[in-house]
């Protein structure tokens, strides 16, 4: 018999129905995550050049790295063997989350250093609003398809999306504290922190770290229990 898609050593304990059902579903949030995230990317960067707001500008380069890493898990699951390609998604999601870091670092840092004056943006505020409202639901949708296949990428490319939704938390209090009471350091303080979770999420992807080994079919297995995707 052949292993779990990504988790080698595991006996399966799903039909082939239900997987290439589960592949569908991953295929059909991944297509959505990435319709959004080009259209996220547009509004953010354009309303961020004419308001000279760096934190748009950032969250709209966000949405370009996060349509890299929905991509290639939609180039995985398009082969006939995802799981041969499951190491090199892995490296290429790593590098989306070290790429957002450095560039989420390096605004946070211009802006502390007081780099540009941005405008108030009520256009950026709606945006990031949206953007926290459907961001965790294809996150948790994906996170649990990916879970019961097996499939790390998956998980991790969910991890992305759940930073896009931090990452749009952050922006929307940096844009609201900016308009209301002219706080303009907030904003980059918080993102220094995304820009932390973002690398860590980036190592643990590059290591192909076996966060909930076990597909939510094997659950029954014994083993120690892991918690770290069930949000």
């Amino acid at each position: 018999m052949t292993p779990e898609l990504g988790f080698p050593g595991l006996e399966p304990s799903l039909s082939i129905d239900r997987r290439k059902l589960l592949a569908r579903r991953i295929q059909l949030f991944v297509a959505v995550t990435i319709s959004y995230n080009v259209l996220e990317a547009i509004i953010a960067l354009t309303e961020g050049v004419r308001v000279s707001s760096t934190a748009l500008i950032g969250f709209g380069f966000d949405s370009v790295i996060e349509v890299s890493s929905a991509a290639t898990v939609a180039w995985q699951f398009a082969g006939k063997d995802p799981q041969s390609r499951e190491k090199t998604a892995l490296r290429i999601i790593a590098f989306s989350f070290f790429g957002l870091a450095l560039y989420v670092t390096v605004d946070a840092v211009r802006s502390l250093l007081g780099f540009g004056e941005a405008q108030p943006s009520i256009v950026g505020i709606v945006l990031a609003a949206v953007s926290l409202g459907i961001m965790p639901v294809l996150s948790w949708a994906q996170r649990r398809a990916g879970r019961e296949l097996g499939s790390r990428s998956a998980v991790v490319d969910s991890k992305q999306t759940l930073l896009c939704t931090y990452l749009s938390a952050v922006l929307l209090v940096g844009l609201v504290l900016h308009s209301l009471f002219g706080v303009s350091w907030a904003d980059p303080i918080a993102a220094l922190v995304i820009a932390v979770i973002a690398v860590k999420e980036g190592v643990g992807a590059w290591r192909g770290d076996p966060c909930c080994p076990t597909p939510l079919a094997a659950a029954d297995h014994d083993g120690p229990h892991c918690n770290c995707c069930d949000d």
